[in-house]
């Protein structure tokens, strides 16, 4: 068992799935950080200093000037301004990983390889079995002749 464990994870797949993960993981703080720090102020600013993060629905009633305070007395709020913020994070993140694969693709198309030429002996091969249709194709089409009998 531990054998195949060890065949198991030192497969490429799996080694290639870790660091996928790992280097999403700190994709996602930078992402964070892009949204939260320095996107949303300047949307906050245009659209008069609101600030997403602080729009809720107080589900127990009261009366609260900012999610914080609702949060510290214990409220049940529906946070649907940190939902508005993750939406964006999302778009923002969705982006980022088009414009990343898109690039990439083009890279790839970039360095494909140009169709190499078949071996000779193939072309040979092929001339002489596009011969061999065309006579076959030339015989069966052409009209019996008198000298020839049918």
């Amino acid at each position: 068992m531990l054998e195949e464990f060890k065949k198991f994870i030192s497969r490429g797949n799996v080694v290639e799935l870790a660091v996928g993960i790992i280097i999403g993981a700190a994709f996602t703080g930078i992402v964070n950080s892009l949204v939260k720090d320095i996107l949303m102020p300047p949307i906050g600013w245009i659209m008069g200093g609101i600030d997403f993060s602080n729009y809720f629905f107080s589900l127990s009633g009261g009366q609260y000037d900012s999610l914080q305070s609702a949060e510290a007395a214990g409220a049940a709020t529906i946070n649907y301004g940190r939902f508005i913020n993750a939406c964006i994070n999302f778009l923002i993140v969705s982006g980022a990983l088009f414009m990343i694969v898109r690039q990439v693709n083009r890279l790839h198309v970039l360095h494909k390889e140009t169709p190499k030429t078949p071996p000779r002996q193939e072309q040979l091969l092929e001339e002489i079995r596009d011969a061999l249709r065309a006579r076959s194709t030339g015989a069966a089409s052409a009209a019996p002749s008198p000298d020839r009998p049918t």
